[in-house]
């Protein structure tokens, strides 16, 4: 080809870019980097090219970045120490790569046969991603108060942006929570925010094709509540025992936390905090009577109060320092008269029982109740009045009780001896002399009429004798009542064996049961022949 048909070529290809023989640059857009390089690779044959042209578009001008011929390689002054061709493949590398280098790219290229060839690809250069960072438009927020808008902006090019909530991507749902992306920042827009939404912390990526970065953790405080707010216990006992470790507790879900005012029966109490103890309630005057109480809780940022559920219950002194009365004087059954009282040093007495030895005591014609049950009078005493009294006192928190012991003194009733009517010569003899007697009889013993020394309810002779066979006359006395009862008993004294033999009356008892038997047993013989049948002889 001489030089003035190839200079017409050349003329040509530029004019005409890559509308010869397309297709052998790779599809664009390629992206690369401001600063870095980048090389637009070629699907042309190894082989040897007599024309090889590079042209830059923008869509203001055409430049000629590298021209190749068998004159050698011009190399466009803009470009000049950062392009590079390669004349074998028709490559060509960009290095220091420039913003003003984003532009379409043509190459055209003559081999030495005269085959043309020819494309056309498009360079993205971007600035690296830089300087990401969320802003509020808010410096706190109220739940479902606030509408929060977070800003993320970026340096870069042809920048996407994603908001992630810890390591989650943030699911935008286009209604409360919506994304509007700008060429270098993202909005995301939180209405009506929730606790929940910010807590992460949240960041942002911004990317390209090529670079991405992450912005720092972000965090906004939400305030919210006061809600879920609660008294405990729920459900206290009715009556507290007063001075005991009892508390009333508020709490309730709240951020920042709640401030926290108590109430009885609507009325405010100048207290304040969240735990409201027993020697508050009695210092303000309260408790002696059911009442109920209840908590306000209050948030400062959001400014919302919020009222528990109430307590109901009264504070009440136990019962304490019992103490039971009754008669000083000596009591004789059948006239006398005896009160017992029965009272409490301190606390509410509400109930009071009377027992008797361990029964209750009931009313009757003799025993008389006062009115608040704080005494009884028995009337008329009766022996069956002795024994141990016991008043309970008692609330609807303790119990307390005291006794006294009744003496009714009596007798000696009828007095009994007990003991054998016979013995035998040597054996030993035991009298028993008992009578019912308050306060216990005194015993003295009368051997036929004369006294004797023995003085206790039993009399013991160790050997008998003849000579103790007598009349014993047992007499009881109570020195009290200053009355007395006697008893004799009659004592024989047998020789020895004597007791041992049978009486004639045991002895026609054994004869006549042995007749007795002799006769059934011969009525059962014969009963039992009749019924043989006896056979004739003949």
């Amino acid at each position: 080809m001489d030089q003035f048909s190839l200079n017409s070529f050349l003329l040509l290809l530029t004019l005409t870019g890559s509308c010869v023989g397309q297709g052998i640059l790779q599809q664009g857009p390629i992206d690369a980097v401001v600063g870095k390089n980048v090389t637009f690779v070629t699907e042309a044959d190894k082989s040897t090219y007599v024309v090889i042209i590079w042209n830059h578009h923008t869509p203001t001008e055409l430049t000629n970045v590298v021209t190749f011929t068998g004159n050698g390689l011009n190399v466009h002054d803009k470009y000049q120490g950062r392009a590079t061709l390669d004349t074998t493949t028709g490559q060509l590398t960009l290095s220091g790569l420039k913003k003003e280098d984003t532009g379409d790219y043509s190459v055209s290229i003559v081999s030495q046969l005269g085959e043309a060839l020819a494309g056309e690809t498009k360079l993205r250069v971007l600035e690296p991603v830089s300087d990401v960072a969320i802003k509020s438009n808010v410096p706190e927020a109220i739940e479902h108060n606030s509408t929060v808008v977070l800003t993320c902006s970026a340096k870069g090019s042809y920048l996407k942006f994603t908001w992630f909530k810890g390591t989650a991507p943030i699911q935008v749902d286009g209604k409360r929570i919506t994304q509007k992306d700008l060429e270098l920042s993202s909005q995301l827009t939180f209405t009506g925010v929730l606790r929940t939404d910010l807590v992460g912390p949240i960041y942002c990526k911004a990317a390209n094709s090529l670079e991405m970065e992450k912005s720092g953790p972000f965090n906004l405080t939400v305030y919210y509540g006061p809600e879920q707010v609660t008294i405990t216990p729920q459900k206290p006992p009715q009556v507290l025992r007063s001075g005991s470790n009892f508390n009333l507790t508020c709490s309730a879900v709240s951020l920042p936390p709640a401030t926290f005012t108590w109430y009885h029966s609507q009325t405010m109490m100048e207290f304040f905090g969240p735990v409201l103890t027993m020697e508050v309630i009695t210092k303000h005057g309260l408790g002696k009577k059911v009442e109920e109480y209840t908590c306000r809780a209050k948030n400062e940022k959001t400014q919302r109060t919020v009222s528990s559920p109430g307590a109901s219950f009264s504070i009440m002194d136990p019962v304490s320092g019992v103490t039971i009365t009754g008669p000083t004087a000596v009591l004789m059954a059948g006239n006398g008269t005896a009160n017992i009282s029965c009272r409490a040093k301190d606390g509410v007495v509400t109930t009071v029982t009377w027992l008797k030895d361990g029964n209750p005591l009931a009313a009757d014609s003799r025993v008389v109740f006062a009115g608040d049950k704080s005494s009884v009078m028995i009337n008329a005493l009766k022996k069956e009045d002795n024994g141990n009294y016991v008043c309970q006192l008692s609330n609807a928190i303790s119990k307390e009780q005291a006794s006294y012991k009744l003496v009714v003194n009596y007798g000696p009733e009828p007095a009994t001896v007990l003991g054998d009517k016979e013995v035998e010569v040597t054996d030993k003899v035991m009298l028993t002399c008992a009578a019912a007697s308050v306060p216990p009889a005194n015993f003295t013993w009368k051997f036929n009429g004369t006294l004797t020394n023995v003085k206790t309810a039993t009399y013991t002779i160790e050997k008998a004798v003849y000579k103790d066979t007598g009349i014993y006359t047992c007499e009881a006395n109570n020195a009290v009542t200053g009355k007395s009862t006697m008893s004799t008993h009659n004592l024989a004294v047998r020789a020895e064996g004597e007791l041992d033999s049978l009486s004639d009356g045991a002895i026609a008892g054994i004869i006549i049961g042995v007749l007795v038997a002799l006769g059934a047993a011969i009525g059962l013989v014969m009963y039992c022949r009749q019924k043989v049948p006896v056979e004739s002889p003949y």
